[in-house]
């Protein structure tokens, strides 16, 4: 019989991995997997168990590449570079993974956890392979090997400045394609076009982190997107294409009859786009200036704990992103149900 100390140990263990698995960037694969179901729901094969499923599956895979991410940042870069930079007066944040660079746990563990959530999100991918078919092979197949690939060897595409496309490719098309053929056994035009802004923002919360992170990523060897630009011009310039080019697709997508008029209602997102972009040019231009977080910018959380640590500078952009990309698929779940 299990012990009261056992008993009281798994809850503190789950809190931990979870904490670690970076739970805050849960709503780019979420919100993209949950409008996948919206659009699906409409069809006449919608299963909601299957649906259920492969929104769970989504975000557990996802949970785990980022501890996989951990681990193999750890293995290149023993990822406590960003300490030993800010001690050198660069301008970085706290240190990645500080549940490893304290010695919390071990990488060992670490590997053994990722495998576990990697091992859950097959076999609800099993299921959903029980009862659709191959093609849900094929997808299980691409998506375990772009999140392997991401960081891992031998591709590493987040060391050679094709991440942040990898991600885009894998919570947009990939994703939101995945989860209506698991809901509903078959693909739909729209949704593939709608796929594209939704990969697009997704994207964008990550480069908007690679901007950032331009100075520690450079200084050990780190080729992100922004790395290879070099730029900080060629910087502002692709953030332009991909925090504005997503709303060009959707009024294409109204023009085609893809989409009804009333998804113009994405330009009520246009002022957090607008922020972001002119937020990114501050801290490229004046990185020196202070700025302060407005309501409208979406919620922000622990943003106390945030500004103690100094860090507020980077988290109010990267929440802006991460905003900007919730706010559009929550608005277009809505469509769904208001619009042909």
């Amino acid at each position: 019989m299990p012990s009261a100390k056992m008993k009281s140990s798994l809850p503190r263990a789950i809190a931990f991995w979870y904490l670690n698995t970076r739970p805050k960037s849960i709503p780019q694969s979420l919100w993209p997997a949950v409008l996948a179901v919206c659009f699906a729901a409409r069809t006449e094969g919608f299963s909601g168990m299957l649906a259920a499923l492969a929104v769970l599956g989504v975000v557990c895979g996802h949970l785990a590449a980022n501890l996989f991410d951990d681990y193999f940042d750890y293995l290149e870069r023993k990822s406590d570079y960003r300490d030993h930079l800010k001690h050198e007066g660069f301008r970085a944040r706290i240190g990645k993974c500080l549940y490893l660079t304290s010695g919390q746990t071990t990488l060992a563990q670490l590997r053994r956890v990722a495998l576990g959530f990697t091992l859950f999100t097959l076999f609800l991918g099993g299921v959903i392979l029980y009862f659709r078919g191959l093609v849900i092979l094929w997808i299980m197949g691409a998506t375990t090997l772009l999140c392997l690939s991401y960081s891992g060897p031998p591709l590493r595409l987040s060391y050679r400045g094709m991440g942040e496309i990898a991600i885009g490719v894998l919570f947009g098309p990939m994703n939101m394609l995945g989860v209506y053929y698991a809901a509903s056994g078959e693909f739909s035009a729209p949704l593939a076009l709608l796929s594209i802004p939704v990969g697009l923002l997704v994207m964008n919360i990550v480069y908007v982190h690679s901007i950032m992170d331009f100075v520690p990523d450079r200084k050990i060897g780190k080729q992100t997107l922004a790395v290879l630009l070099g730029s900080t011009t060629a910087m502002l310039a692709v953030l332009f294409f991909v925090v504005f080019f997503p709303y060009a697709v959707i009024f294409y997508g109204i023009w085609r009859g893809d989409f009804s008029p009333v998804y113009g209602i994405w330009l009520l997102t246009l002022p957090m786009a607008i922020a972001l972009f002119h937020l990114m040019w501050l801290y490229v231009r004046h990185p020196e200036r202070r700025i302060s977080r407005r309501f409208w910018m979406g919620p922000m959380s622990a943003w106390q704990e945030v500004e103690r640590l100094g860090v507020d500078w980077f988290f109010i952009r990267w929440f802006l992103a991460r905003n900007l990309l919730s706010a559009l698929c929550l608005l277009s779940m809505a469509l769904c149900f208001v619009a042909p």
